[in-house]
């Protein structure tokens, strides 16, 4: 049986809040993406005691204690490794992953991208503010070089991790990006996610007021955000700008992605059409890498949604063709003859 399956309970936003004092820094974008989440979670029809919430550390990792769910604060990086096992062993969970950009992209990094390539049915969401902010301010994977900070006071020389390139590097079959203070975007990224069967990454940029404040002002900002900004839309042309004068297309000499900055009737046929559904992720790779440090070129939406088979389907079909064909003996012989087969010594007289 999985969530799928299981009976749809009326809820309300009001049935995902805790009597837990919510406690982040004054303005931080956490208090948004909360409300989005609590806001959203009744249009999943799943029963509160069927929704697991695992966070690791970090500001982000105090989801748990604000969701009416189950839910664990589990360890540094870890999170995804222990949801993969609550996934695996209960189908019946819709089981989602907090986590932030120091959480999971440097101790965390090799679980994350497992999680992906495995496929697990995790949805998790990113939070991305490009700083350590629970411990006060060093730069994190996702800071980008020259950063000043307490850990680096000459500015940072770590390349940093640009989280979608890296999900899609994994092979995950889900990979998006939204926003902190987008409620409408948000909430329709975390729709697609959670219809998604299989592992769903989501990445989430959040604004850090006290230790990274404005970090992506001119992707908010009404006087730059549309020439910053590019929204994804399946089976639309990738273009933005006020009037959206600009474009993609695919250079035909190289097989790159050249950026158009004036559209018009002559070349719009040109433009490249966005797919989210295509197998092969080299192009929705490429957008990802569209963006420079100036944050110019941001794409924001969908990159990637395929079918792939789900690994914890795949461990129960595994485990029942076990049971099948183990013999006559049962579960008892089979464990006997695994023990003892193969490379085995007797020691001592």
């Amino acid at each position: 049986m999985t969530v799928a399956d299981l009976p749809t309970p009326k809820l309300t936003a009001k049935d995902f809040k805790t009597d837990q004092e919510v406690r982040w820094c004054p303005g931080c974008g956490d208090y948004a993406i909360l409300a989005a989440v609590q806001g959203f979670m009744p249009e999943l029809g799943v029963a509160r005691e069927n929704i697991a919430i695992v966070s690791g550390i970090g500001c982000s990792s105090r989801f748990p204690y604000y969701m009416n769910t189950y839910g664990m604060h589990s360890i540094h990086g870890r999170a995804p490794a222990i949801a993969t096992g609550l996934a695996v062993a209960r189908q019946d969970l819709s089981v989602w992953v907090i986590t932030g950009d120091g959480d999971a992209l440097s101790i965390g990094g090799n679980h994350l991208i497992h999680a992906l390539r495995r496929n697990v049915e995790l949805k998790i969401l990113l939070f991305n503010n490009q700083i350590y902010g629970l411990t006060k301010g060093q730069f994190s994977p996702t800071s980008e070089m020259g950063k000043i900070t307490k850990s680096s006071p000459m500015g940072s020389l770590d390349a940093p991790f640009n989280p979608v390139s890296l999900a899609l590097g994994a092979e995950a079959t889900f990979v998006a990006r939204t926003m902190d203070s987008d409620r409408k975007h948000l909430t329709s990224v975390l729709r697609a996610a959670a219809e998604h069967k299989g592992s769903a990454l989501v990445e989430i940029y959040q604004n850090c007021n006290i230790f990274n404040d404005g970090a992506f002002d001119v992707l908010k900002d009404p006087e730059t955000r549309d020439e910053f900004g590019i929204k994804l839309e399946h089976g639309q042309p990738i273009r933005w700008g006020g009037q959206g004068q600009h474009g993609i297309v695919r250079n035909e000499r190289t097989g790159h992605l050249d950026v158009v900055d004036d559209v018009t009737d002559e070349n719009a046929g040109r433009l490249l059409v966005h797919d989210v559904h295509a197998d092969d992720p080299s192009v929705a790779f490429a957008l990802s890498r569209l963006q420079d440090a100036s944050l110019a070129r941001t794409p924001f939406g969908v990159f990637r949604d395929v079918d792939r088979p789900a690994y914890g389907a795949l461990v129960a079909d595994q485990l029942q063709r076990a049971a099948e064909t183990q013999g006559a003996g049962g579960t008892e012989d089979a464990l006997a003859s695994l023990i003892a087969g193969g490379d085995t010594w007797t020691v001592g007289a």
